[in-house]
């Protein structure tokens, strides 16, 4: 189990290092062109918000497992970005945006969650 909880994480945490990243690192303008629409329901500030809880939650995802220190917060990390990919999916829904990808990442954090606390509970 421990070694399915590392696969599904180290996928988890790359898309949302990635996506994440890609928020923090470009204005909310360059995120529009790239076809991000949806920055134009936020602010900027709102934007590097969402980019900063997708990489803090790649690296709950990994660190905590990686280091043994408080292991119990990576499903704790796996709920939060299923939270965050939800807010993405009903964002995505209103503006009749694609927002299947948003599904998969949710189903792969409840699958994290669900692994992990079987991991460091059991």
């Amino acid at each position: 189990m421990l070694i399915a909880l590392w696969i599904v994480n180290a996928l988890l945490a790359l898309v949302n290092l990635a996506a994440g990243g890609m928020k923090l690192a470009r204005p909310k303008a360059a995120l529009a062109r790239l076809g991000q629409g949806w920055v134009d329901d936020f602010a900027a500030p709102a934007v590097k918000l969402i980019g900063t809880a997708e990489v803090l939650g790649a690296l709950g995802l990994v660190l905590p497992l990686a280091t043994g220190i408080a292991p119990i917060l990576t499903p704790i990390a796996a709920i939060g970005i299923a939270v965050l990919q939800s807010g993405a999916i009903a964002t995505h829904a209103r503006r009749n945006e694609p927002w299947i990808v948003n599904i998969v990442i949710v189903a792969l954090a409840i699958v994290s969650a669900v692994l992990g606390f079987l991991v460091v509970l059991g």
